[in-house]
């Protein structure tokens, strides 16, 4: 007797190299031309012009698939889409217009989504994968020879160690005089690390619209005499994009840049030593702050996809020391930012943002430190998202018990020119703006200004004094304003009389 099953499997279409190569040259022109609206513009109509070439090349590249009706639909949806944006390009209507663009192309693409759930799980598969698909899809189109498996192999590590070397230039003017002895404005002349960028990004915007590839559900009818169901196909990403080859040699490079860094930070921000002419302590902990940060996100990225669970590099013995290795020189990293942050603020006072970027900047060395744990306890990658998001309530909670306002207003008091000899002049109008919480603070930084104070100055410090007693009525009444009152009415005690 044969029975007949129905099964559903996910599938994606193989690659064509012959076919994706025309795409790729049509990605490339898309590429140029949103050079020449987008790049060091203001978007506004050119962003609208770029939408529909978009629009339009892609109905070229997929004219196979389409259906005349479907079409017609989506491109009513895209008409739609643009309006908001000739009337005026801004966050919400630039939105609009990629929901109509990508609406769109799921309608005339992929005719087999007739539900909403099957809709929402092709929009979501499309966000989550589409835009990483560029390169591993052009990998494809070469002959995967022992050259070109070779430029494969090194591709992602000699471009995340270009822009390694970007962010290191960034953030430490000593590397920048080292590159710029490499005379790159001869080679940046037209092209920049900053338009290479550009360009890699929209490359990665485009292509998805270009060489549409849907997650498709099919439905196979089998027997008791059909054969197996085949394997499923590899996942979207060459082997060598993210192989065990490509990962070691990033992390022999990676290790090599940032132990240089690491290495003049030793020398010039810890050691102390004379840093070049024209350059002072204070710009270069300022320059070097964020930018070491963002390197240091990136490199906590690249760790978490290179050491996936159950991926092949998660077992070497030779790629796990060298990913301890790396994160330790990060977290150094982070550590050598944070020391950066405080010698500003040790010259320029203390301020909201550079207090929320101390506590990032620790936020960011923890889940470093954290990373490393998943990966020695074979811990999922959902573990280290909640152990993050458990140590983020933390702070969170923990910030909100603080008060920053007297914290910000006692310290920028206490380290001004006038109480400690150094640093700058005490910015009363700065502590006026941090509220009735700074009063203490504002008081000390008045008696500490020569000569007698200034009318307005003290005029705006009743109003803050005022709004102080109106906090205190029931209705508005916490333990914070009552501390200070009661520190308020003591002082005013202490005062002599007038």
């Amino acid at each position: 007797m044969t029975s007949l099953a129905t099964t559903s499997t996910t599938d994606i279409q193989p690659i064509r190299p012959s076919a994706v190569s025309a795409k790729l040259a049509m990605a490339l022109v898309l590429a140029a031309l949103a050079d020449f609206l987008l790049y060091g513009q203001r978007m506004g109509l050119s962003l609208v012009i770029l939408a529909i070439a978009i629009a339009c090349a892609s109905l070229i590249a997929n004219h196979a698939t389409l259906d005349c009706r479907r079409v017609a639909i989506g491109g009513a949806i895209v008409a739609i889409g643009l309006v908001p944006a000739v009337e005026e390009l801004n966050a919400l209507s630039f939105l609009i217009l990629v929901a109509a663009l990508v609406i769109a192309l799921l309608l005339a693409t992929n005719p087999e989504t007739t539900g909403l759930a099957d809709r929402a799980r092709a929009l979501r598969n499309f966000f989550a994968f589409g835009f990483f698909r560029f390169f591993p899809d052009a990998l494809q189109v070469f002959n995967m020879s022992a050259f070109t498996r070779g430029i494969a192999l090194w591709l992602m590590p000699v471009v995340l160690s270009t822009v390694f070397v970007a962010l290191f230039a960034a953030a430490n003017p000593v590397i920048e005089q080292w590159v710029s002895l490499l005379n790159p404005k001869v080679i940046f002349e037209y092209v920049s690390v900053w338009r290479a960028l550009f360009w890699t990004l929209m490359l990665a915007l485009i292509w998805p619209f270009i060489h549409v590839r849907w997650r498709r559900r099919k439905i196979v009818a089998t027997t008791a005499a059909d054969v197996p169901v085949p394997p499923p196909l590899p996942p979207f990403v060459a082997p060598e994009f993210l192989g065990p080859s490509t990962i070691l040699r990033s992390l022999i490079l990676f290790n090599l840049l940032f132990a240089a860094q690491s290495i003049l930070d030793g020398i010039y921000l810890w050691g102390h030593v004379a840093l070049p002419d024209n350059l002072t302590y204070a710009s270069y902990a300022h320059r070097g702050a964020y930018p070491l940060i963002a390197t240091a996100l990136l490199a906590a990225a690249f760790v978490l996809i290179a050491m996936r669970p159950g991926g092949p590099a998660e077992k070497s013995k030779v790629i796990r020391p060298l990913v301890y290795l790396w994160v330790g020189q990060n977290v150094l990293l982070v550590a050598s930012s944070i020391f950066r942050l405080d010698l500003y603020v040790d010259i320029y006072m203390l301020t909201y943002w550079r207090i929320a970027a101390f506590i990032w900047m620790a936020l960011v060395a923890l889940g470093l430190i954290l990373i490393v744990a998943r990966i020695v306890l074979d811990r999922s990658n959902e573990w280290l998202v909640g152990v993050n998001l458990i140590a983020l309530a933390v702070v969170l909670y923990g910030c909100s018990l603080v008060n920053f306002d007297a914290f910000i207003a006692n310290y920028n008091v206490a380290h001004s020119r006038e109480a400690s000899g150094k640093g700058l002049q005490v910015d009363i109008n700065y502590l006026l703006t941090l509220g009735p919480q700074a009063l203490p603070a504002i008081d000390k930084a008045i008696l500490l200004r020569p000569g007698t104070p200034e009318s307005c100055l003290v005029s705006r410090r009743d109003r803050l004094v005022e709004q102080q007693r109106q906090d205190l009525a029931w209705r508005s009444w916490d333990f914070r304003n009552w501390r200070l009152q009661r520190r308020l009415d003591a002082q005013a005690k202490d005062q002599p009389a007038g």
